[in-house]
């Protein structure tokens, strides 16, 4: 059992560095563009619906700001580990050289949850925009083929058809190569920044020139009270759970926790970076400080706008959980401004399945470098030198998935990836501290300690935050991947069998 702890030394990865056939493409600022492409849709475009509703009430604003602190202090060990291993397969890479192999996989099995989930997540909130945006024009797409089978209301077979074309399509770009899938995200980034600048500017206006939203004497009232009482709701499993109060926000922190992903995603892009080690840790501390800012101003317009019992998808407007931004202008009676939402929505959503089935490839590129998961999965195509084997295979169960699960549920199983990642980084950090002191480190994280403590506590609390379901489906996925690695993995590990890769190295 001694061998699932080996660790892989560092003087490999930077073997692995000079090997790697991954074209260096990428600078500062697309690497940050990919982190906010990364994060900016996933928490406005899709979450602040679900947030508010199951969760928050109009205090989502707080609950963003826990997640905020909870990514910053991950953020900063991120940072570390990013300047001193420089190489594809993010959280993964820097558990298998500190922590031990057992880790390394367990962190690489979450990772694969994680960015699975939020494509398929972010998938199925695009196809809520896509099919209002086609309503602008006059087209309505029957409810069979825009539901999954747990939301379909009808009799008969459904899915959700918008969710399934995307990720097929984004599929074929991403095989196509890094650089013209950097260079479109570059370009959906810039408008749907644009957007959500826009969304703030026009949702302040609206809500302090409307009185039926705000008076001087009242304030905003869709904010009153702004942290609701604690009361029992109904889940989208059907379940009945506590919301809302002191408890909604913190649940509210776990459940949106997802959209913050987008700094990983940059760790994960290192091996196509031009100058890793100083541009990957810019990346990551820029795009997750300029996002939650913004997070928590469109959520704060947002349940200015609509009142939060609104987003009841069995109310008055099913359909405003699914495009919560857009149906909150809509039902402000600025149409011309739901539209610009919706498109800018529609656009931008592509971008953040783009980059987590991106990051998702690179997590098996690592893996299956090092032997840990078929090579098939690490194969390049000759000619784009894009994974493009693990690229097609993933594209085409996210695409099956998000086309018949539903959002919430998806949602939170990525939030459990994400928080196990960032809690196993943290430590990792402190374990590398202690047995590598001399470790020349472009980037340190200031008051190690405190940080590492204060990541691992808030990230493990929100863990036992998220909803039973999910906790339930996250344990069952952990239970197979520890499976997966001792009838495989161990035992065709590089670092354990070397005599396996003589011949093929």
């Amino acid at each position: 059992m001694s061998k699932i702890w080996v660790k892989k030394p560092l003087s490999a990865y930077e073997a692995d560095m000079k090997k790697s056939e991954l074209k260096k493409v990428l600078g500062k600022w697309s690497l940050t563009a990919i982190g906010v492409g990364a994060i900016i849709g996933g928490g406005i475009f899709v979450l602040t619906g679900t947030g508010a509703y199951y969760h928050a009430g109009p205090a989502l604003a707080i609950s963003f700001i826990i997640a905020g602190i909870a990514c910053v202090f991950a953020a900063l060990c991120y940072a570390e580990f990013a300047s001193i291993i420089p190489v594809e397969g993010s959280a993964y890479a820097y558990a298998y050289g500190t922590v031990g192999e057992i880790f390394a996989w367990a962190m690489g099995w979450c990772l694969i949850l994680e960015y699975a989930m939020a494509s398929m997540a972010v998938s199925v909130s695009w196809s809520g925009y896509f099919t209002k945006f086609l309503k602008i024009f006059g087209v309505h797409l029957p409810g069979y083929l825009t539901s999954d089978p747990s939301s379909y209301t009808g009799d008969g077979f459904s899915m959700n058809l918008p969710a399934f074309i995307l990720v097929l399509l984004i599929t074929a770009l991403l095989v196509k190569g890094t650089k013209e899938a950097a260079g479109a995200n570059n370009l959906i980034v810039l408008m749907k920044t644009s957007a959500v600048i826009f969304v703030i500017i026009a949702g302040v206006y609206i809500i302090f020139s409307n009185t039926d939203l705000y008076n001087a004497v009242d304030g905003v009232k869709n904010w009153k009270p702004f942290i609701p009482d604690q009361v029992n709701i109904r889940n989208s499993e059907g379940d009945m759970v506590s919301a809302y109060g002191i408890k909604g926000i913190i649940s509210g922190a776990a459940a949106i926790f997802f959209a913050y992903i987008g700094f990983d995603a940059v760790s994960t892009q290192a091996g196509e970076a031009i100058n890793p080690k100083k541009d990957v840790p810019f990346a990551i501390i820029v795009s997750l400080l300029v996002c939650t800012a913004l997070y928590i101003c469109v959520s704060l317009v947002l349940t200015g706008m609509m009142h939060y019992t609104d987003f009841n998808p069995e109310g008055k407007y099913p359909d405003a959980i699914k495009a919560p931004v857009a149906y909150a202008f809509e039902i402000a009676g600025k149409h011309w401004a739901s539209n610009v939402v919706t498109i800018a929505a529609t656009v931008g959503l592509i971008s953040v399945v783009m980059v987590m089935m991106m990051g998702q490839s690179r997590i098996f590129i690592g893996m299956a470098k090092d032997g840990l998961i078929p090579r098939f999965f690490g194969e390049l195509h000759p000619k784009t030198r894009t994974p493009y084997k693990g690229i097609i295979l993933l594209g085409v169960v996210v695409a099956f998935i998000a086309a018949f699960t539903p959002i919430s549920t998806l949602a939170d199983m990525t939030s459990f990836g994400t928080l196990f990642a960032f809690t196993l980084v943290c430590i990792a950090v402190w374990v590398m501290r202690k047995k590598e002191p001399n470790l020349i480190r472009p980037f340190k994280v200031p008051a190690y300690k405190i940080v590492v403590a204060l990541g691992v506590f808030i990230n493990v609390y929100l863990i036992f935050n998220l909803s039973a379901h999910a906790l339930e489906l996250s344990a069952v996925w952990l239970f197979l991947g520890g499976l997966v690695y001792f009838l495989y993995g161990k035992s065709n590990s590089k670092l354990n069998n070397p005599e396996k890769y003589k011949e093929i190295d």
